[in-house]
């Protein structure tokens, strides 16, 4: 079965202003990432601020384009195409969802111009069916129809990013990625719109890619977990593993930081800042705060090795064992 969207050994360096008015770093915003999302499939990724979550997800919808690796879309290299057919795929076939909706959507444009303005843009149907097509979108995400002429700023937080969720599928795409797409909302209406993006995944049969710093509501979303830090791709974990499976020290200081009631577990503190992107450590990224790194992570950055499930891959030097306790490092066995 043919991917929807597949990144291979992707790198994106941005530049960065530092230190003086004509100095500028290299930021390494994502470094040798790989991943491949099957249609249907639900991947979270999850990490820290700054670790490239948002990276990630720019590249996958074509708005990030890697200085080097490549991106397929269908199969298709989507930065081999002409500039005009990489719109139209990317733009037909992709949807996002941003984190915040009050600034993700034009606040002086009616619900019925903001759902409407992609048929326009892409000539989907007469005008008749596209505002046939905006009152569909609008029952979809629950947002009644009286709703159409209101301003964003005459919504909820829940209804604005309700109108964002509608937005991303007006096309029908393949591919839905959202980033971060409660975090901006209040605690009680963070659930709906969670049980909105699971109930729309199941019906319309969407690959989805869910970002999110949240380990927790990342399982929840996700057939597949996707651990980063530091720009890099740590593990990739079947989400009904991650709480007891995960190799990855990283991935388990993750879980113990959101422990649930039924399942407790001993916060894993990390010591000592991120480091800093315009200048990554030598070897394991994570090793400057790693209970478990020793010389050989500063040497080298380990590849990939597989667990002893099929869809479990990770990279460390020295992993938890499987179906150890998440435990405090003071108690970690060797």
């Amino acid at each position: 079965m043919t991917a929807v969207v597949e990144v291979r050994d992707a790198h994106v360096v941005h530049r960065a202003r530092s230190g003086g008015l004509f100095r500028r770093d290299r930021v390494y915003a994502l470094t040798g990432a790989g991943l491949s999302v099957a249609p249907g499939e639900t991947v979270g990724v999850v990490g820290e601020s700054g670790c490239g979550k948002s990276t990630l997800a720019k590249v996958l919808v074509g708005i990030e384009r890697p200085v080097s690796g490549a991106v397929a879309f269908r199969g298709r290299d989507l930065w081999a195409m002409p500039a005009a057919e990489r719109r139209s795929t990317v733009g037909a076939g992709t949807g996002m969802i941003f984190q915040d909706p009050s600034t993700a959507l034009n606040r002086r444009l009616a619900v019925r111009r903001i759902l409407r303005d992609p048929l326009d843009v892409h000539r989907r149907g007469t005008r008749a069916e596209r505002e046939e097509r905006v009152r569909e979108l609008m029952a979809l995400v629950g947002l009644p129809r009286a709703l159409a002429d209101a301003l964003p700023g005459q919504l909820s937080g829940g209804q604005r990013q309700r109108v964002a969720i509608a937005r991303a599928l007006a096309l029908d795409p393949d591919l839905v990625v959202a980033d971060e797409p409660t975090s901006a909302l209040d605690v009680s209406v963070r659930a709906q719109i969670l049980n909105l993006l699971l109930d729309l995944k199941e019906r319309l049969g969407l690959a989805l890619v869910f970002v999110s710093h949240d380990i927790q509501t990342v399982r929840r979303m996700s057939d597949r977990v996707i651990t980063m830090y530091l720009g890099r791709i740590v593990e990739e974990t079947p989400a009904g593993r991650v709480t007891d499976a995960a190799r990855h020290p990283y991935t388990r200081a993750l879980f113990s930081a959101t422990p649930g009631l039924l399942d407790p577990v001993d916060p894993i503190p990390l010591t000592g800042p991120l480091p800093s992107a315009t200048r990554p450590p030598s070897g394991c990224p994570f090793r400057t705060r790693c209970w478990r790194a020793d010389e050989v992570c500063a040497a080298s950055m380990p590849d990939f090795s597989a667990a002893s499930r099929p869809g479990h891959r990770y990279r460390c030097h020295h992993p938890v064992q499987e179906d150890q306790p998440t435990r405090d490092p003071a108690r970690q066995e060797p």
